[in-house]
């Protein structure tokens, strides 16, 4: 019998994993709030549930990818969250981007009612995701993640256990540190090379040539390059603005584990205040 997957939490990256499940042979049962997303990945094989609730109750496996912590807190332990309603013995991953400490209590809370619980960021992207070659950032007891490798193994090509309950999360703060640090080095690099009258794509080309601009970089320079009516643009500004959203989150919580362990993150501070900047976000308060 398939093993029997749920997934909450269809945005960007959560759609697109879980349109892997059905077609490589789980059982999958999904829910979101929006419900064309949910009709996207059912075409696809899934079956939609109606609440966290029930997909919690078919989940032997559940996935939650949804924005930040207090959203995981809601899905998990809410008036009609996804824990109450699971099987003991079975597991939790969650794939959101949050604080090593709402991954230790959401883990507790499931422990007290004889449930699984690893954290399993992702990274890689949309594309990466679509594919099913994302890199799996694990944190968690090592008999439960060789358990559900499998599914592991349905959202990426890589799974890299980093250690115990927390280290998936640490490692994907960490990693995404690095990511945005490098938007802000390219976006003022490449607004030098146009303000000093280059032509940018000979600025692409030559750190393209160098090493400098990796696949990743790339797909950020589109929106370096992009022209000002088109930033401009309602649609682009609603996706933008929701992209600088989670890369602020994203560095708040970089910046608070830098002061749990003791170090300072200045390069991270500063990015951190810039993103609207960076993203060309269309907000005075952020600027």
């Amino acid at each position: 019998m398939a093993t029997r997957v749920g997934y909450i939490g269809l945005g960007d990256m959560g759609g697109a994993m879980a349109g892997n499940l059905a077609p490589k042979g789980f059982d999958a049962c999904v829910y979101d709030l929006n419900p064309v997303v949910v009709e996207e990945v059912t075409d696809g094989g899934a079956t939609a549930g109606a609440s966290c609730r029930e997909v919690g109750a078919h989940a032997e496996v559940l996935s939650v990818c949804v924005p930040a912590d207090a959203h995981v807190e809601a899905v998990l332990l809410g008036e009609d969250g996804a824990l109450d309603a699971m099987a003991k013995g079975s597991v939790v991953l969650i794939h959101s981007t949050v604080q090593p400490d709402t991954i230790e209590k959401m883990e507790a809370a499931a422990k007290a009612r004889g449930i699984g619980l690893i954290d399993a960021c992702v990274t890689g992207g949309r594309a990466a995701a679509e594919a099913g070659e994302l890199t799996m950032l694990v944190g968690g007891d090592e008999g439960l993640v060789e358990r559900v490798r499998p599914v592991l193994e349905a959202y990426g090509t890589t799974v890299l256990h980093a250690g115990p309950l927390g280290c998936g999360a640490k490692l994907k703060l960490a990693v995404n540190l690095l990511t945005y640090v490098n938007w802000a080095a390219i976006s003022e690099s490449y607004r030098l090379a146009e303000a000093s009258g280059l032509d940018p794509n000979v600025f692409v080309e030559a750190v393209k040539s160098n090493g400098q601009l990796s696949q990743m970089q790339q797909r950020f320079v589109v929106n370096c390059a992009m022209p000002q009516e088109a930033v401009e643009s309602d649609g682009f500004q609603s996706f933008i603005r929701l992209q600088m959203h989670t890369a602020e989150k994203d560095l708040a919580h970089a910046l608070e584990l830098g002061r749990k362990s003791g170090i300072a993150l200045p390069a991270a501070g500063l990015v951190s205040q810039d993103m609207a900047r960076i993203y060309r976000v269309n907000d005075d308060g952020r600027r």
